[in-house]
């Protein structure tokens, strides 16, 4: 049997549906445009029609032309900056546009600065396009056995519509590829969300991980290109968005109304809605709750034809007063006070998930069978010296620098003696606490937190204390008690 991995990317250069041309795919309980690429054949038969193409032809995502997702450039070349569907959007609010992961985003609008859009955030509810992310749809009897393998998450015990925070990990290293959400939407189908500036490394990853399974016929993995991706995050997120849905008459797959209070940090949902005042729906968006932030949120997916008309109705129906765009400067601020990580700054291929501050996503019955990349070295770091293992050599914390602000790059010193400890990852100014906050990473030891160290910044040491993460208590609805512990 040739050893095959099959991608598809969703067409979006179709009409929307006006008629209801969404139907349940096999595999899964997501619903799947009816798109000649994906309902014209099974999912069984469309994997083995591909059986007279080169696997790499087969393996390789195929581009595709769409009106929701053009290039700044009237070239061709691939390293042209893209724009999502909302660009357009971001112009009229007055966004000021930066490149970032390959997109032309908002850094910030008009009507407010940053530190002003942060703490907007914190108290009402902003509305972030994270369009650029790379959206996956990854289904098939062999899907659980791939991220298995790829991840130290325990995808046998993850239920449907549920999601985790996961990493795709280097095989031998346990270095990190790239951070992912990854989500049940039923037996064998997944929905994972992936880093725009990883996107090629990621595809080229995934496509080898695929090729390597002992059945890769067995999975069918989509790139849901073009499709819109929105953060609406803050306090006044679940009203916003409960009042969104009512009005949209919006529904689950059982064409039930639900309510918000129901649908918790960690879990997800599709609703069928239509959009008022236009011609969009019924058709389905996948909300998530959480987010990047530290605050109560939702996540919301939403097919091509779709993104803007359900935008331009979320900022409508809430109002000015209540939820307004917020860009790339506010998002990182509120991430590095959440005590979020960014990858390509605060993680990396040579950064494992022990060092990195994210042990808690091995989970237990994997720090036990193993079985994924890089077992032997995160199970050793795992392990205290006394209990025969290793420990990480660096761990990552986060500090309160005094002065000014510790960026990128800074070095941390131990306070004794000046004998260089660490790196600064990320650092910024605390618009919510009025102290300047950074993340970095220091020689294991020097970790604890009360631990007094000096942070060189523009030439000056400048007093720092390690301190535990999130700086800002965080907010999440949880089943337990409402909101998560700080």
């Amino acid at each position: 049997m040739q050893r095959l991995s099959v991608v598809h990317v969703l067409k979006t250069s179709i009409p929307h549906p006006k008629s209801s041309p969404w139907a349940r795919a096999p595999y899964s309980n997501i619903w799947t445009l009816n798109s000649p690429r994906t309902t014209s054949l099974s999912p069984k038969k469309r994997i083995f029609s591909e059986a007279n193409r080169t696997p790499q032809a087969i393996a390789q995502p195929r581009p595709i032309q769409s009106s929701q997702r053009r290039h700044a450039s009237t070239g061709h070349e691939t390293n042209a900056i893209k724009r999502t569907a909302l660009y357009d959007m971001h112009l009229q609010h007055g966004g000021k546009m930066v490149p970032f992961g390959g997109f032309s985003m908002p850094v910030q609008y008009s009507d407010l600065s940053v530190g002003d859009s942060h703490k907007w955030t914190r108290e009402k509810a902003s509305l972030f396009d994270v369009g650029h992310m790379v959206q996956h749809r990854l289904s098939g009897p062999a899907a659980s056995l791939l991220l298995e393998k790829v991840t130290p998450s325990s995808i046998t015990a993850l239920e449907d519509y549920h999601s985790t925070l996961s990493c795709l990990l280097h095989p031998g290293t346990g270095g990190i590829v790239d951070d992912m959400v990854i989500s049940r939407l039923g037996p064998d189908t997944f929905y994972l969300v992936t880093n725009a500036a990883c996107r090629d490394k990621d595809l080229a990853y995934l496509k080898e991980q695929i090729a390597n399974l002992p059945n890769p016929e067995h999975v069918d993995w989509q790139i849901l290109d073009d499709w819109g991706l929105v953060a609406l995050q803050g306090p006044l997120s679940a009203p916003i968005l409960q009042d969104a849905l009512v009005g949209a008459e919006a529904t689950d797959l059982e064409q039930r109304e639900f309510d918000l209070q129901m649908l918790y940090f960690g879990q997800c949902k599709h609703f069928i809605l239509n959009v008022p005042s236009s011609d969009c729906g019924p058709a389905p968006i996948l909300v998530s709750r959480g987010g990047y932030t530290g605050e109560d949120g939702f996540e919301i997916s939403i097919p091509p034809f779709m993104t803007q008309a359900f935008t331009e109705y979320l900022l409508k129906s809430a109002g000015p007063d209540k939820l307004r765009f917020a860009g790339l400067g506010a998002r990182d601020s509120l991430r590095l006070e959440a005590g979020m990580c960014l990858y390509g700054h605060d993680l990396n291929d040579d950064t494992t998930p022990v060092e990195g501050g994210l042990s808690w996503i091995v989970h237990k019955d994997r720090r036990v069978g193993g079985g994924f990349h890089g077992d032997e070295v995160i199970l050793r770091q795992l392990r205290p010296v006394k209990d025969g293992g290793t420990g990480p050599a660096k761990r990552r914390v986060g500090l309160v620098v005094e002065g000014a602000p510790a960026r990128e790059g800074a070095q941390i010193v131990r306070e004794e003696d000046g004998e260089e400890i660490g790196t600064v990852t990320s650092g910024c100014p605390s618009p919510t606490l009025g102290k300047n906050i950074a993340m970095g990473y220091v020689k294991s030891g020097m970790h604890k937190a009360g631990t007094e160290v000096g942070v060189v910044v523009r030439g000056k040491r400048r007093k720092g204390v390690i301190t535990k993460m999130p700086f800002v208590k965080s907010q999440y609805w949880k089943q337990a008690a409402g909101t998560a512990p700080g």
